[in-house]
């Protein structure tokens, strides 16, 4: 299967409340609209595959500091032709930029989705965002896409970040 076709699947079965079910269509659509739409190169916006890690035992999340944006983010990028889905993107990203083996994705599937403006040349990340737990005892290591790398407890997230990165938070701990 395709990652094209394995994003139509994920966001077709994705639970959608409210304002993600208008967004769920915008992904849809623009799948739909662009077969190259999981590329970086779809210059009309392309998904991305994110995952914020979280250790629930001791109420934190870990963060990165973007290079590029100098924001507080979940771990996540584009898709990479060896992805063979986005659950295995958005894990791989996660693993990646924590450096922290042995992560796993909460069950089932995305917990957010959220599309936000990046510069030119091309317009949108469309985000479908998962939650990565962290295995007991894990140690990150900061990875050359990060300026730093930092566990936050919950409650100091929405001082530090924005609110899709709280929205995925506060979403993720009602899974739990």
């Amino acid at each position: 299967m395709s990652l094209h076709d394995d994003a139509v699947l994920v966001l077709k079965d994705y639970d959608a409340q409210g304002d993600q079910a208008e967004l769920r269509q915008t992904y849809l659509d623009h799948l739909a609209a662009h077969p190259d739409g999981t590329w970086k190169s779809c210059h009309a916006g392309h998904l991305t595959a994110s995952a914020l890690v979280i250790d629930p035992e001791r109420g934190r999340v870990l963060l990165t500091l973007h290079k590029k944006l100098g924001m507080w983010l979940q771990m996540g990028g584009h898709c990479e032709p060896d992805d063979t889905g986005l659950a295995a993107a958005a894990l791989r990203e996660a693993t990646e930029e924590s450096g922290m083996p042995g992560l796993s994705l909460l069950p089932g599937g995305p917990v957010t989705l959220d599309r936000h403006p990046i510069p030119a040349p091309c317009h949108w990340h469309l985000d479908v965002q998962y939650a990565a737990l962290a295995p007991a005892g894990a140690a990150p290591a900061i990875s050359d896409e990060s300026l730093d790398l930092r566990w936050f407890r919950y409650d100091e997230v929405a001082g530090v970040a924005d609110a899709s990165v709280v929205r995925l938070m506060e979403r993720t701990r009602a899974l739990l």
